[in-house]
């Protein structure tokens, strides 16, 4: 079934759906700006009505902290006329904000000299690096762009995710993180099918999971849950589109 932002937030009874409100609920008074804009991607996705104000509760979260610069370059993924410097870019400080940054807005800003470079360590790296070669990927394709990459980068790059998760019972926020990027790009079935049971196994009881940082690991669970709710071989972009 496709989702439609039109219809309701859930159109069929199914395994999936009482953990999926269940994790609704938890971000009802979510205050972390970041949990925002994955929500707003949710709302436009999914059709969830309750993340319908997800951008005006970012903008209100980072209005007092100038000092969030990074948090606000990723305000564009909620609204596709957010701007940004080449030199903004340049000072990216943090390994994980320069895999997946420059991705968001090549379609205006050129690629650092570097970039290539960046991406092919991040792999070597594996872990949270490995999955956010894999989300900027999925970026770099929206914004359509072009990008030489060696020979079986991309085709390696998707199993190397999905070998990220293993059949262990305890979900991490690593494993949850490469199964949700693998749904946004659309390479669920490379998820071993018990995972999904695992998942709602070790959900807890206040639809989150995770012992620290608990925003992130819930969001990530929440994704990949919404992905088997509503399957679809075609979804909304996960960046915002540009405005009629």
């Amino acid at each position: 079934m496709e989702p439609k932002t039109t219809q309701p937030t859930f159109l069929t009874p199914t395994d999936y759906s009482v953990p999926v409100t269940n994790t609704i609920k938890f971000f009802a008074q979510s205050k972390e700006p970041d949990a925002m804009l994955w929500l707003d991607v949710m709302h436009r996705r999914f059709g969830i009505e309750e993340f319908a104000d997800s951008l005006q509760r970012f903008d209100q979260l980072v209005y007092l902290h100038p000092d969030w610069s990074s948090v606000r370059m990723f305000r564009r993924i909620a609204d596709y006329n957010n701007l940004i410097h080449a030199e903004d870019l340049k000072r990216l400080k943090y390994a994980l904000d320069r895999i997946t940054l420059p991705a968001l807005y090549y379609d205006r800003l050129e690629f650092p000299s570097d970039y290539l470079m960046v991406l092919e360590e991040g792999v070597r790296q594996g872990g949270y690096h490995l999955t956010h070669v894999l989300l900027a990927w999925i970026w770099i394709q929206e914004n359509g762009c072009e990008l030489e990459l060696p020979d079986g980068f991309i085709e390696n790059m998707y199993p190397a995710n999905a070998a990220l998760i293993n059949t262990d019972p305890i979900v991490t926020d690593l494993e949850l993180e490469a199964a949700a990027f693998l749904c946004l790009a659309g390479k669920n079935e490379l998820i071993y099918d018990s995972f999904i049971e695992q998942v709602i196994a070790s959900q807890d009881i206040d639809g989150g999971w995770g012992s620290s940082k608990r925003w992130h690991t819930t969001i990530l669970g929440l994704l990949y849950l919404l992905h088997a709710e509503f399957p679809s071989d075609t979804y909304p972009p996960m960046l915002a589109p540009k405005p009629a």
